[in-house]
């Protein structure tokens, strides 16, 4: 609610909530930006509990209409729950689909109980972390050093070839500063500090899969999930699910890139409160371009979605010329996030279809425009001062 500052303006709005025995749970005001000769005004957030139903909440609605300037009202059953605060994602980070100790039977791993038992250590480490606290650094064992050096050796000369110039600048830092290489798995501690250098993004530990909104609501606080277990050493390269090989060699070098960072929190903006159906358009978007985009450089198409970085097939097959991955080459559209929205996709098969960006700040400008059409009862901004989002 918007309100003009004067004397006992805040007691006079909470008299109404104890006139109507409506329990509030959360206050918070902030001060308005208007003109210098204008009377100074303030928004106030105000959480309670209730329901649109109840004849008290009504009353008390319609009250504080009365005597407000402008009041928005986000009803639970029209917009979902959302985090205001980088804390309240401690919140979601423990709400996983799937955990790193879920393993399914077909699962390289589901045979070996000194693996499953070493995941579910490193599940719990993710389960107890909290927002401000240091991330727990791991010991990686030879056998799992191993694993990380054959992907490594396997996707370098790829991405010589394939990757784009600004996933290759950031890896070529994160060589020097994060300790990045063929033998030593980086700490996420030590990428995150670096990622905060360069464009305030940061990891945080997870236990296992999220939802696509608790997912994609981390990212509106420049928050990237990332998991700590590393694929079985049996088959080095391949992995049904996100492991740290995915995560720190596709993803995190892309966050130290400032349109990357941007885009993929204009994502997450978008998410807050979103439809069940606009989230499942966003989760589409991100798929075509944060897991799978292309971008053009010098006429050829180059990869940043972390799915073709980490994956030696899937790059060779989606940027190389004789597509050695199938006998049909795949169809290459430009990115449009409203086609891009609506484009289906497989999980366990290499993509039929992916999106090529004019570049990172061409895929970052349509994004934002996308975003902004989205039919929601506010706008999200995000304070990097508080860690909080303002509507």
């Amino acid at each position: 609610m918007e309100l003009q500052d004067r004397i006992g303006v805040l007691s006079d709005v909470l008299k109404y909530f104890w006139k109507y025995d409506v329990n509030v749970c959360r206050i918070e005001s902030r001060p308005l930006h208007v003109g210098r000769l204008s009377k100074r005004r303030f928004d106030f957030f105000v959480d309670f509990e209730g329901s649109p139903s109840d004849a008290n909440v009504t009353k008390l609605l319609d009250a504080l209409h009365s005597m407000t300037d402008k009041l928005l009202i986000l009803d639970e059953k029209q917009v979902h729950w959302f985090p205001r605060h980088i804390s309240e994602l401690d919140l979601i980070a423990d709400r996983t689909l799937i955990a790193g100790t879920d393993l399914e039977s077909d699962h390289p791993g589901f045979h070996d109980l000194e693996y499953r038992i070493r995941r579910e250590k490193l599940t719990e480490s993710a389960r107890n972390h909290r927002w401000d606290q240091p991330i727990p650094r791991i010991e990686y064992s030879p056998e799992e050093t191993s694993v990380w050096t054959t992907v490594w050796d396997r996707m370098e000369t790829l991405w010589e070839y394939h990757a784009c110039q600004e996933y290759l600048t950031a890896l070529d830092h994160m060589k020097t500063h994060c300790g990045y290489g063929r033998e030593t798995i980086p700490q996420q501690q030590d990428i995150s500090d670096y990622l905060m250098q360069q464009t305030n993004f940061r990891m945080r530990p997870v236990a296992g899969l999220l939802s696509s909104r608790d997912f994609l609501n981390g990212l509106a606080f420049r928050v990237f999930f990332s998991t700590q277990y590393i694929r079985h050493h049996s088959k080095p390269l391949y992995t049904p699910e996100p492991d740290i090989c995915h995560e720190l060699l596709g993803h995190a070098p892309m966050f130290a890139d400032r349109d990357f960072a941007d885009f993929s929190q204009e994502i997450g903006l978008a998410s807050l409160g979103a439809s069940d159906e606009d989230i499942l358009k966003l989760a589409h978007c991100y798929w075509h371009s944060v897991e799978f985009g292309l971008c053009e450089e010098n006429g050829s198409p180059k990869a940043y979605g972390a799915g073709l970085l980490s994956s030696f097939g899937e790059l060779e097959y989606a940027c190389s010329p004789s597509h050695p991955g199938g006998d049909r080459a795949p169809q290459i559209l430009s990115w449009d996030p409203e086609i891009a929205s609506r484009q289906e996709f497989p999980i366990t098969s290499y993509q039929p279809v992916y999106f090529l960006a004019e570049s990172l700040q061409d895929a970052k400008q349509k994004m934002r425009r996308y975003c902004e059409d989205l039919p929601r009862p506010f706008f999200a901004l995000y304070n990097s001062q508080n860690h909080t989002v303002h509507i």
